[in-house]
């Protein structure tokens, strides 16, 4: 990939699963969970929990590439999407009654209290970085919950991995792993016009340890 700027917008995990419980519980003794019922975990740590391979993936490499423009760097360049609170940096503080409201949270484009918040903080973010930077989703392009709110804002700076198309979750959280590990950036795409849907990849070898950053 070329020098120009990048910054990452990355799906939101599922709160509403078993890990959730666990995490949730005045029972759980994990330092994550500890941390949730005293001053609260950074998002990206809570997600990470909740999601496993696929987030962690997404995460770990949207570090590793991001080249945000000189006016948003102290913001950073990557951004969560958040059931009801829009965008939110993987370091964003979050409590037990936060991420039990995400878990009521509903991620669909025709749910307000999910679009807005994300319509308000997606265009302060396009004015920020500007005309020149691309932004790339880290999510399930197939379904509308997310591209028909960005492609409306970012329009053809909204871009994808393509290799994504015919992955399932696991293989995209594996595939994401391993090139930020290996240092070597997938090619991209814009989301408007592309095709979404294809046939499933040959499946990736095993992870070796080491790759992992």
């Amino acid at each position: 990939m070329g020098e120009s700027f990048r910054v990452f917008l990355l799906s939101p995990a599922h709160c509403g699963g078993r890990r959730a419980t666990r995490v949730l519980s005045p029972q759980s003794q994990s330092a994550l969970a500890m941390r949730l019922r005293s001053e609260g975990a950074p998002l990206g740590d809570v997600f990470a929990f909740l999601s496993s391979l696929y987030f962690r993936g997404k995460l770990t490499y949207a570090r590793r590439f991001a080249r945000p423009p000189a006016a948003c760097r102290e913001r950073g360049g990557v951004h969560i999407i958040t059931p009801n609170a829009g965008l939110r940096s993987p370091e964003t503080v979050v409590t037990r009654a936060e991420l039990r409201a995400f878990a009521r949270g509903d991620v669909d484009a025709g749910n307000s209290r999910y679009r807005r918040p994300l319509e308000a903080s997606a265009r302060a973010l396009a004015d920020e970085v500007g005309s020149d930077c691309v932004v790339v989703l880290l999510g399930s392009i197939a379904s509308p919950k997310y591209v028909d709110v960005l492609a409306r804002i970012f329009g053809e700076r909204l871009q994808f991995p393509v290799a994504f198309v015919g992955r399932g979750d696991m293989s995209r959280g594996g595939l994401l792993l391993r090139q930020a590990g290996e240092g070597v950036e997938l090619d991209y795409v814009p989301v408007v016009g592309a095709v979404r849907h294809g046939s499933r990849p040959p499946r990736l070898p095993p992870l070796r340890r080491e790759s992992t950053p």
